[in-house]
């Protein structure tokens, strides 16, 4: 699909299209924003606890359906390939394990989170709009526990995506090639 500044919605050989490229930068702001909630909710004031707890499980869930929209994207709609760089076919296996790891721990986090709220037998609020009941009762135990997993995991996915946004401005800035270009909005093909 062609919009009318010769953008596409759709991956081209040497571009993201528009709709990735949307999906990656969305996923970001919810990532970060996110972490954000969850890591200062004890500096918010108590009464505003439960409200920030709900916006942060909200954004939580929204990145898993846009994860589930990024991989089906990517399944009609491949990348386009690697840019060639002095590393070759390294840097192509270590982008590619990298990709594969942000993905799983943009899944892993928020059910990490899910299965935190459900042990503490609360509701879990889907998209701040109904709650589903806990399937459990109430363990705070074990919910502290998966609670230390969710904030690990959460910690370990904002650290990689850090390093994979050092490695698209080395690409940038160091090799110069178009790795990074060609996942900004506004970048013609």
């Amino acid at each position: 699909m062609q919009l009318a500044n010769s953008k596409t919605l759709a991956n081209s050989k040497t571009q993201y299209g528009i709709f990735p490229q949307t999906m990656h930068w969305l996923t970001v702001i919810l990532v970060i924003a996110g972490w954000l909630l969850g890591t200062f909710l004890d500096d918010f004031p108590r009464q505003m606890h439960g409200s920030v707890l709900v916006i942060h499980m909200t954004l939580g869930q929204c990145v898993i359906a846009l994860l589930v929209l990024r991989l089906a994207w990517r399944i009609v709609d491949p990348p386009p390939p690697f840019e060639k760089t002095r590393l070759g076919r390294l840097q192509e296996r270590a982008a590619t394990l990298v990709h594969f790891v942000l993905y799983a721990l943009l899944l892993a986090v928020p059910a990490a989170g899910i299965i935190v709220q459900l042990l503490r037998g609360h509701a879990l609020p889907i998209f701040g709009l109904w709650d589903v009941a806990s399937p459990w009762p109430a363990d705070r135990a074990t919910a502290r526990i998966a609670l230390r997993i969710h904030e690990y995991l959460a910690d370990t996915l904002l650290a990689l995506a850090g390093f994979h946004a050092a490695a698209a401005l080395v690409h940038h800035w160091v090799w110069g090639d178009r790795t990074l270009m060609r996942m900004l909005p506004g970048k013609s093909h």
